[in-house]
């Protein structure tokens, strides 16, 4: 991905991976940007050779934007850093120390230490911000094991959309299927991001989930790849995950 200059100071911010646009519109007003030694003001128009500063700290636009998709194991933490967790399991270790990306990238988006499967890695702080955002509405797909058999009820009660008593929010309907090759797996399309959502779904109708494998964020698959493969998303893959956020 090619930047294209003149661009708004929020949108610079964005790109260097600080925060939102959001977020950084507020940095602005709070006279904590600068360009080239001076307050920034909202809507401030950048160039390639401005100096850019957040909090007296420089930051530049990443040599080139990139995508990778990694297949998460059970096991691994996304986080950076959790005092009830080694080190070694966190994804930030995982990134660091075995992935060896050509580029400095972070996670958009979450999976439970428990779960496995795909996560986007990027250095695209609009896109991550973008896949992060619950209120866009981005198709993720996965498939569950539970341990009792997947019956019509079952499907239709989850599809429908259940209310979850410790986060006093109803889901929103989505899609369910049964897995016609696993009697006590199904698969189910969500377009929210609640917190262990299909775990407490589960719960909520007295089933327990033994495995989630998320295989899909919105055209992008994990098909084909195994717990710790990493590969980089592109050409007409990548043109198409761009067009649908």
């Amino acid at each position: 991905m090619q930047y294209t200059f003149p661009m708004r100071i929020n949108q610079y911010i964005a790109l260097s991976g600080v925060c939102s646009r959001r977020k950084a519109d507020r940095l602005v007003e709070a006279g904590a940007v600068s360009v080239n030694g001076e307050k920034a003001a909202v809507g401030r128009q950048v160039y390639p050779l401005d100096e850019v500063r957040v909090g007296g700290v420089k930051i530049t636009l990443p040599e080139r934007m990139a995508v990778f998709a990694y297949y998460k194991p059970r096991g691994i933490a996304c986080t950076s850093a959790d005092p009830h967790i080694p080190y070694q399991q966190t994804l930030s270790y995982v990134i660091e120390h075995q992935l060896k990306l050509p580029l400095r990238v972070f996670y958009a988006g979450r999976l439970d230490m428990d779960s496995e499967g795909l996560l986007l890695l990027t250095n695209d702080g609009v896109l991550s911000q973008s896949l992060m955002r619950g209120a866009n509405e981005h198709e993720k797909e996965y498939v569950v094991t539970i341990d009792r058999k997947v019956t019509d009820g079952f499907i239709r009660e989850m599809s429908a959309g259940l209310y979850l008593e410790d986060l006093d929010i109803t889901t929103k309907p989505c899609i369910v299927l049964p897995e016609r090759s696993d009697d006590h797996a199904f698969t189910i399309i969500l377009t929210q991001g609640l917190n262990r959502q299909i775990r407490r779904m589960c719960a909520t109708l007295g089933v327990t989930a033994k495995r989630i494998e998320r295989i899909r964020i919105l055209n992008i698959t994990a098909a084909g790849m195994r717990p710790g493969d990493c590969r980089e998303v592109t050409s007409e893959e990548l043109e198409e995950l761009y067009r649908l956020v």
